[in-house]
């Protein structure tokens, strides 16, 4: 019991760093800022901030990531690979 309590508090502390890490592209007017965890932080076009693009690509990059995880699961997943 103890070990998966480690492995939680591990698991907890790499999803953190991840979320904490951040990559910023600039282009044409346009400032994107994405953090570790593929959610868009920031969407800024012409110095304007544009919250609902970013609130509609964050929804969008969601569900994919949803149908991605059911399809792999209904195929077995990767638990066979490692």
């Amino acid at each position: 019991m103890f070990d998966k309590a480690k492995m939680l508090q591990k698991a907890l502390k790499i999803k953190k760093a991840i979320e904490s890490e951040m990559t910023v592209y600039e282009d044409k007017g346009i400032r994107v800022e994405v953090r570790g965890d593929q959610k868009i932080r920031s969407i800024t076009i012409d110095g304007e901030e544009e919250k609902k693009l970013v609130d509609v690509i964050n929804e969008a990059l969601k569900k994919s990531q949803k149908l991605v995880a059911k399809k792999m699961q209904e195929m077995g997943g990767l638990g066979d690979l490692f």
